[in-house]
C-alpha cells in the first residue's frame, strides 16, 4: 500500500494548503456548463498534478480542464492516468456547507485500481487499492455489519439527473427504501454507501472525476455496483455514468431489480 500512503499524504498536504485556507473565504464564478469553479479547485488542480506524477509517473485529468484537454490525455494514456477532483461539492464548499471532498483514481485500462477520498473538513480518508480492501482512516471499511432490511434502508439518490420520468415519479412516490439523502458530493455519497452509512445508491449520470474513486472503494468494502444501462459497470459510457449500487449483496439484488423494473 506504499503507494497509496503516499497519495494520502499528498492529498493531505493539499487540502491543507490549497483548499481549507479558503474555506468560507472564496469567491465564486460559474463555468460554460453553469457550475461553480473557485480559484481553490484551481488551486487544488494545479497542486495535484504537480505532485501525483511524482509518485507514479502518469499524467493528471481533471475537473477544471477542458473537454478536448480530457479527450486528448484518455485516449493516449490507457497504461495510467490519475484522475482528480480537486473539490467535489463545490456548491457545499463556496456556501459553508461542511461536506466536500478531493478526490483522486488511478485508472488503467479504463478501470479504477487506486481511489483516495477525503473530507478535510471531518478529516476523513477513505481509500482503496484494488484487491487491498477498502478503509476509512485505518479502519476496514465496512464500518457497520448489520444490514438494514430494504424498507429501513437509507438510500443516496440524487433525482435531478434520472433521465426517466417515470423512474424520478416512482422514485419520489412508491420507492422501497426507509428514507432518502442528497448532500451535493458524489463521492462522499460512493464513501458513506462503503461505510455503511447508506445502504443504497442510484444516480442518473456522474462524470469520470465522480465515479473513478469512489466505485473501487465501494468495490473493495464488498460493494455491488451496475448502472442503467448494463450489469458490467465498467464498459458503460465513460463522460457520463449513471449508477446503481448497494454494499449488502442481497439488497442490491432486491434495488436492481426494482430500479430496473421502474425505468
Amino acid at each position: 500500500m506504499q503507494v497509496v500512503d503516499e497519495v494520502i499524504r499528498t492529498v493531505r498536504n493539499v487540502a491543507q494548503t490549497e483548499v481549507m485556507p479558503r474555506f468560507l473565504r472564496v469567491g465564486k464564478t460559474r463555468k460554460d456548463d453553469g457550475s461553480l469553479f473557485t480559484e481553490a479547485d484551481l488551486g487544488c488542480q494545479q497542486a495535484l498534478q504537480r505532485d501525483l506524477p511524482q509518485i507514479l509517473p502518469h499524467p493528471v485529468l481533471g475537473e477544471e480542464m477542458t473537454r478536448e484537454e480530457q479527450d486528448a490525455l484518455w485516449a493516449a494514456n490507457p497504461d495510467g492516468l490519475w484522475v482528480v477532483d480537486p473539490i467535489d461539492g463545490t456548491t457545499n464548499f463556496v456556501n459553508g456547507l461542511p461536506y466536500f471532498a478531493i478526490s483522486v483514481a488511478l485508472m488503467v485500462n479504463g478501470i479504477s485500481e487506486l481511489g483516495v477520498i477525503y473530507n478535510p473538513v471531518a478529516d476523513e480518508m477513505f481509500y482503496a487499492r484494488r484487491g487491498k480492501g477498502a478503509y476509512l482512516n485505518g479502519n476496514r471499511l465496512p464500518l457497520k455489519t448489520t444490514r438494514n432490511s430494504m424498507g429501513d434502508a437509507i438510500a443516496a439518490v440524487e433525482i435531478k439527473y434520472l433521465r426517466s420520468g417515470k423512474l424520478a415519479a416512482r422514485m419520489s412516490s412508491v420507492a422501497p427504501f426507509g428514507s432518502q439523502r442528497s448532500m451535493g458530493s458524489s463521492t462522499l455519497d460512493w464513501c458513506f454507501l462503503a461505510a455503511g452509512r447508506y445502504d443504497l445508491y442510484l444516480h442518473g449520470g456522474q462524470r469520470l472525476w465522480d465515479y473513478a474513486a469512489g466505485a473501487v472503494i465501494l468495490e473493495e468494502a464488498g460493494g455491488r455496483i451496475a448502472s442503467l444501462n448494463t450489469d458490467d459497470y465498467w464498459t458503460d459510457t465513460l463522460w457520463k455514468r449513471s449508477v446503481i449500487a448497494a454494499l449488502d449483496p442481497e439488497l442490491f439484488g432486491h434495488w436492481h431489480r426494482w430500479v430496473r423494473a421502474n425505468q
